[in-house]
């Protein structure tokens, strides 16, 4: 019997740009995963505190936006941190709906410790500052495209 010419090729998962995503992703959680552990953090924390570091006292939805989470994901996060003394949750007196989340001053500490992760992970990679650069714009990119189209798998197919 003929083949069918109609029918695409089974994809190869080596080929797949998700699988090269999902599982540089893998690798760079695992590489910093003994880092973290020394700091009492785990990755998710960690991207939570940075965003404090940058700018302290911001409210639940603001951190959410920040790192792409939602509610539900966040606040158990948040009471880990809270629990760990690194941060306070208090709810906002003009908007009781509102939470506030800030550093104490076991976190702020924190900062220093962490201060020099991004470079230990840059030179992991193998890659120059400028390859780095370059390697995040476009993963930026591709992120806000797929948001843009819609990220939900409708999006239209490639021009040719």
């Amino acid at each position: 019997m003929a083949s069918d010419p109609t029918r695409l090729p089974a994809p190869k998962l080596d080929e797949q740009l998700c699988f090269a995503l999902y599982s540089s992703s893998l690798a760079m959680t695992k590489a910093y995963r003994p880092l973290l552990e020394a700091l009492g953090l785990t990755y998710p924390q960690y991207l939570a505190m940075m965003v404090l570091w940058e700018r302290d006292a911001q409210t639940v939805s603001e951190l959410g936006e920040r790192l792409h989470l939602d509610s539900g994901t966040l606040t158990p996060l948040l009471k880990r941190l809270e629990s760990a003394g690194l941060i306070a949750r208090d709810r906002l007196p003009e908007d009781e709906r509102r939470v506030a989340v800030t550093l104490t001053a076991a976190g702020r500490a924190l900062r220093t410790r962490a201060g020099g992760l991004p470079a230990r992970m840059a030179r992991l990679t193998g890659c120059s500052a400028a390859e780095l650069a370059q390697l995040r714009r476009r993963l930026l990119q591709l992120r806000d495209a797929i948001a843009e189209a819609g990220g939900d798998g409708t999006a239209p197919s490639p021009r040719p």
